[in-house]
């Protein structure tokens, strides 16, 4: 029986899950994209080469990999023809492989129009987006406004659906914003000649998966951004706008969520976050600066800085909790060597109460102070380690100490950006497992 597998972030992003899905994917038939859009990105390490995906499923780069764009997704259709273009210059076939639902929203011009105004006119109170029009995608989209890839089968259907959103748009530009608005006319043709471009790749993604399922095909679900940046189940208002939890490779696919068997939590062994929101664990010290420095702790799609902090125990645990996860893979262990102490947070201390449990609201979050408990660090290198007995007992101690609090096993231990510096215990795909 064929293994349906979902990966994910397990922290607030930039967990090392392009790695993974890539390193996967040996096993894979098909790789999905479930959600988000162009705002994430997952770096890969192929040998010399260094690419970084941000629209297509990892997947993208073995060849014999069938890749998929969900409904969830929402897509900016000049991103992904750039993506497209670069692959192909590589030598990659990208035309016969790649799928993308023609359910999936477009982001206009005036959706990244309207994220950048909006985003200016908070001040200090800015969430911290990539101002490319996601949000703005995805609020068109729940209130029915969005116009969606397979409009754009239908020319004229397109033109007049266009012309109904960007008057609403430029309302709110003009009179909200107070900045210029757009021409729709230019707005018409720029995007129509785009549109024509992808045509060869609008498909019943549904369909295709069913049928895969139907002939034993296995297939990876590739979750963008992390758990905790999750629209409902983050640290609200400072999350994406998007479900990133398991339950969106269901929605986001049109994949029955009875079919999925397994899923696994990229998990970082420390934390990091890009942009604003609260991070108890966050550090302010030499500590935190060579976390940083280390483990080159910078977005790999808008190059931000990642702020840094020890392994927030009670964040993971709920991060496990809503997604069911299946077993975890931790990456960044060579970040940690050479520490004398290494600091796990078991709890926090809110209004000077302990609690355990993860706050549901972002200003009581933002008011927790960590509970840590110290372990010794190891002075041994971890770096492209591929056996886990090669490790240093300190390192097995805090992995096991891991499991221990998460109560869910460590089936991947990552030691390095290449797909062979990896280290797997428990195989996801194995049927036997």
């Amino acid at each position: 029986m064929s293994k349906h597998i979902v990966v994910l972030g397990s922290q607030w992003g930039d967990e090392g899950k392009g790695k993974i899905v890539d390193l996967l994917t040996e096993e894979a038939d098909a790789v999905v994209r479930f959600q988000g859009g162009h705002n994430a990105g997952h770096t890969l390490v192929i040998g010399d080469t260094r690419v970084v995906i941000r629209l297509l499923p990892s997947g993208i780069m073995r060849d014999n990999v069938q890749c998929f764009i969900g409904n969830g997704v929402v897509v900016s259709i000049v991103d992904l023809l750039q993506e497209i273009k670069s692959l192909v210059e590589m030598g990659i076939k990208v035309e016969g492989r790649l799928w993308i639902s023609a359910a999936c929203p477009i982001i206009l011009p005036s959706h990244i129009a309207l994220d950048q105004a909006h985003e200016q006119s908070l001040g200090k109170d800015k969430i911290g987006t990539t101002g490319r029009g996601i949000g703005p995608a995805y609020e068109g989209k729940v209130s029915r406004r969005a116009i969606r890839l397979g409009d754009t089968l239908d020319p004229d259907l397109f033109a007049e659906k266009l012309k109904k959103v960007l008057k609403y748009h430029n309302f709110l530009l003009r009179e909200y914003y107070h900045v210029s608005e757009l021409n729709y006319e230019q707005t018409l043709n720029e995007m129509l000649s785009l549109a024509f471009q992808v045509r060869p790749y609008i498909s019943d993604v549904v369909g295709r998966l069913a049928n895969f399922r139907e002939h034993g095909k296995r297939i990876l679900f590739e979750g963008a951004q992390g758990a905790l940046l999750d629209v409902d189940h983050g640290t609200y208002p400072f999350v994406t706008s998007s479900n990133t939890t398991a339950g969106a490779a269901a929605t986001g696919s049109g994949f029955g969520p009875l079919y999925l068997d397994y899923i696994l939590g990229i998990t970082k062994v420390y934390t990091t976050r890009v942009g604003s929101g609260p991070f108890p664990t966050e550090l302010f010290d030499d500590i935190g600066a060579r976390l940083a420095e280390r483990g080159h702790e910078f977005g790999s799609n808008t190059g931000r800085p990642r702020r840094c902090g020890w392994l927030d125990i009670v964040a993971l645990k709920r991060a496990i909790a809503i997604n069911s996860i299946t077993g975890l893979c931790l990456t960044k262990v060579d970040v940690l060597d050479g520490l004398d102490e290494i600091k796990l947070c078991i709890g926090y201390e809110l209004n000077g109460v302990p609690v355990t449990d993860f706050p549901s609201e972002a200003s009581e979050a933002e008011a927790c102070k960590p509970i840590y408990e110290t372990m010794p660090g190891w002075q041994g290198s971890t770096f492209g380690v591929k056996q886990k007995s090669s490790l240093p007992q300190a390192a097995l101690n805090y992995i096991a100490r891991i499991e221990e609090l998460v109560k869910i096993p460590v089936d991947i231990i990552s030691t390095g950006p290449e797909r062979m510096e990896t280290i797997i215990l428990r195989d996801p795909f194995d049927d036997n497992k």
